[in-house]
């Protein structure tokens, strides 16, 4: 697998990481299996997959606790990134939590629950508005020079916001939802992250799914799946942006591929910098992202791909 370096002085990453949330998370949970998910982390371990992603809020701290357990006796092998900056509630919508006393105790919590002495990567996941950013970032700041953070990344931020808070300590990551079906901030944000050696931590590379080509109804969810509740999920839309995954299989054709691995092969063709986070639950479909690595897409191929339509609902970020 290719590699790049985590910020500009950080341990070097897989360029396909793994994103834990939906083992124990918003999809599904009801047919969630806990000792399958915690084996599919230690095969991605073994198949070289090094950057893991988790958070505080998936599952009410679970997801974390699963993670925990799946790295236990190899610490070493992975660069660990969780984060903080949300709650959920009992209607399940998460909101922004930034004070910096509530950063100091969820990254307290994350360490119990991972059970481990550091955190290689504190994602901020939201920018609180209650909040001035310099005091959410100043307070993880904190836990950096107390040993128990190594990086800092940020959320989805604009430019002034990201020198805003590199102004009080680098930044070695941005984590923010980036796909061929969400592209926002692709034309500001990522220059800077360029200029300044930040990664860019791609979440939903697979826009959570429906880049697979795996659902064309909203039927094709479990009940429980919270992406029914979501606008790109709707009947309507659905039907719309599985016609446009049909447009990346054509693309997929000419490299004996699969719409998941030319997703992600866009992701990887955007910069050295860019780190998809795609997750899964099957076995199967580890080795299917795993392989997108081995795709070059051509210079056709990404005009055909730049000019896809864009889908129909909006995005959950």
């Amino acid at each position: 697998m290719r590699t790049t370096t985590m910020g500009r002085d950080g341990p070097v990453v897989g360029r396909l990481g793994l994103g834990a949330m939906g083992l124990s998370y918003r999809y599904a949970p009801g047919l969630m299996d806990r000792t399958k998910a915690v084996s599919l982390v230690q095969e991605a371990v073994d198949l070289g997959v090094n950057l893991l992603e988790t958070a505080d809020a998936y599952a009410d701290g679970e997801n974390e606790r699963l993670i925990g357990e799946a790295i236990r006796g190899r610490r070493d092998e992975v660069v660990l990134c969780t984060g903080g900056g949300l709650l959920g509630n009992p209607d399940g919508v998460l909101r922004p939590a930034g004070g910096p006393q509530a950063l100091r105790d969820a990254v307290d919590e994350s360490l119990r629950r991972l059970h481990v002495d550091h955190i290689d990567l504190y994602l901020l996941r939201r920018i609180d508005p209650a909040v001035p950013l310099t005091e959410s970032w100043g307070a993880l700041a904190e836990q950096v020079w107390a040993g128990k953070i190594r990086m800092l990344g940020l959320p989805v931020v604009t430019v002034e916001q990201a020198r805003e808070a590199e102004a009080v300590h680098e930044a070695a990551a941005i984590g923010a939802e980036v796909s061929l079906f969400t592209r926002c901030g692709l034309d500001d944000v990522v220059p800077y992250a360029v200029e300044r050696r930040i990664a860019l931590l791609a979440g939903a590379p697979l826009g959570r799914g429906l880049l697979t080509g795996a659902y064309s109804r909203t039927e094709d969810l479990a009940p429980d799946d919270w992406r029914r509740t979501q606008p790109r999920f709707a009947p309507r839309a659905i039907r719309h942006n599985f016609a446009l995954t049909q447009a990346v299989a054509q693309v997929a054709a000419r490299h004996e591929a699969t719409p998941a691995q030319v997703a992600l092969a866009w992701l990887l063709r955007l910069g050295d910098h860019v780190v998809p986070v795609p997750g899964t639950r099957a076995s199967y479909h580890l080795a299917e992202n795993l392989g997108g690595d081995r795709i070059r897409l051509t210079e056709q191929d990404m005009t055909d791909l730049e000019f896809l339509p864009y889908p129909a609902g909006s995005a959950e970020v």
